[in-house]
């Protein structure tokens, strides 16, 4: 299927800023990125939360957003810009999902339990390296990857404990387990 003139020109109103052009790009394509996140995180027998599902939401509409529209600049209108859409965001989600897996140092078996909290499932030694790679983050960002992956609180209990805007959880654990795996490397 080709590009249809509707979208081409939603295309050229968001490629020239033009008034609530983002708006209705973001209307006519969020059920699209929100399928391709359902679909993705199924495929790969992920269940995620919903904050989390939206946080990846969140970062196909970034995505799409960083640079001046890159990512639509580079569309060539040799498909359907659902079918284009589609395809981004499956490698955005992919590669987002992908980065998810806690310190890489830990065995895989420990790494999914952290990712779907059973913090008393976890060995001794995994344990142990898990609290060395908290150490390294501020006290804000070990204690939400504690309430978040080991005591499998939500954003919303979360924020009303610690004060953190729940909207800031998602950015906050993002840039906290990132840190953990750069100390994680060998």
């Amino acid at each position: 299927m080709s590009l249809s003139n509707l979208d081409r020109e939603l295309l050229d109103r968001c490629l020239n800023r033009s008034p609530d052009a983002w708006k209705d790009f973001t209307d006519r394509f969020l059920g699209l990125v929100l399928h391709v996140v359902n679909q993705t995180s199924f495929a790969r027998n992920l269940q995620i939360t919903p904050e989390s599902r939206d946080d990846l939401v969140a970062e196909v509409f970034l995505a799409v957003l960083d640079k001046d529209y890159a990512i639509l600049r580079k569309f060539r209108g040799q498909s359907s810009l659902a079918t284009y859409l589609t395809v981004v965001s499956r490698r955005i989600i992919v590669r987002r999902l992908a980065q998810l897996r806690i310190p890489t140092s830990l065995s895989n078996e420990a790494a999914a339990q952290i990712e779907t909290p059973a913090a008393s499932a976890l060995s001794l030694e995994d344990r142990e390296i898990l609290e060395k790679s908290l150490q390294k983050l501020s006290n804000d960002e070990a204690r939400a990857i504690r309430m978040f992956h080991l005591e499998g609180r939500s954003y919303q209990e979360i924020s009303s404990e610690t004060g953190i805007a729940s909207h800031s959880l998602g950015p906050l654990l993002s840039r906290a387990r990132d840190k953990m795996r750069l100390h994680a490397e060998p």
